[in-house]
């Protein structure tokens, strides 16, 4: 009996580190599902966001949406820029010399068509994040949103695995100054030629499915936002979901779509579901 054990667990250690297959979509089944619910890794910037094939069928074959938040919430809106504000009337003035703040200046006059004193008191973090999309090559486009939409046509809720706050504490973790230190580098254009090819070697591992792959460029970015804190933006976000995803596929078939950097890794969400009793397989 005690060969048995070992055994088992020595074949759960196996699979457990077995490469994840390339796919973004994958299905949801068993542990007490009477119908399949299905997992789809997006990325939050891209030159496409259609809806069609494998994907389609999964919006057509379940009957709600989650996302990593309820983008239909008009509230949510309200709610983040409530949290975006610096605490303590802190300014970015006052976290960067005046020549630095002169280079942030002029580079969010060019990005985001306002100066400094209109944004000086917003978390550098999402002051930066106005700069990103000029790091692809094309207008910016967002599959959560044409998933969003596709769901509302076909009458179906949409819900969040989060609330708003759960990503700006995820975010928080990140001191001000590095915020600011981060910003700065960006307006200098330190790693603006960086940058774009690191957005342009993501999208490329993207297309092809390579969950494990994106996951390994992702923490080894030089980002510090998803390197350096990437326990708190990925793993520990991971395992809060699994219980929000089990109790909602097991209420009606779900389609989930997360950020595909959330998908593979030990603590990924596959692996976790797949420890919570879930079979979960990738769809060709």
């Amino acid at each position: 009996m005690k060969k048995l054990w070992l055994l088992s667990l020595f074949v759960a250690s196996v699979v457990q580190s077995q490469p994840l297959e390339k796919s973004l979509l994958w299905k949801i089944s068993g542990n007490g599902l009477t119908k399949p619910s299905y997992l789809f890794g997006t990325i939050h910037m891209s030159c496409e966001a259609n809806i069609d094939g494998q994907l389609k069928k999964a919006l057509d074959d379940t009957n709600q949406l989650y996302l990593e938040l309820d983008l239909d919430d008009s509230g949510m809106q309200a709610g983040m820029m409530q949290h975006m504000m610096m605490p303590d009337g802190k300014k970015m003035t006052d976290l960067a010399s005046p020549e630095d703040i002169k280079i942030v200046d002029a580079f969010l006059r060019e990005k985001a068509g306002m100066g400094v004193e209109m944004m000086n008191t917003i978390k550098p973090v999402f002051v930066s994040m106005l700069a990103m999309p000029q790091l692809l090559d094309c207008p910016m486009k967002s599959i959560e949103q044409e998933l969003m939409k596709a769901s509302q046509a076909q009458n179906e809720p949409v819900f969040g695995l989060e609330e708003v706050e759960d990503q700006i504490a995820a975010l928080d973790v990140m001191p001000l100054q590095e915020q600011m230190d981060e910003l700065v580098k960006a307006a200098k254009g330190e790693d603006s030629a960086d940058g774009k090819e690191e957005i342009r070697n993501l999208l490329a591992v993207y297309l092809t499915g390579d969950i494990e792959l994106l996951l390994k460029l992702t923490k080894n970015s030089d980002s510090a936002l998803t390197s350096k804190y990437d326990n708190d933006l990925l793993d520990k976000r991971n395992v809060k979901w699994i219980p929000k995803i089990g109790a909602a596929a097991k209420e009606k078939p779900t389609l989930f779509a997360v950020g595909a950097a959330h998908l593979a890794g030990d603590n990924g969400v596959i692996r976790l579901l797949r420890k919570a009793g879930f079979s979960v397989e990738a769809v060709r």
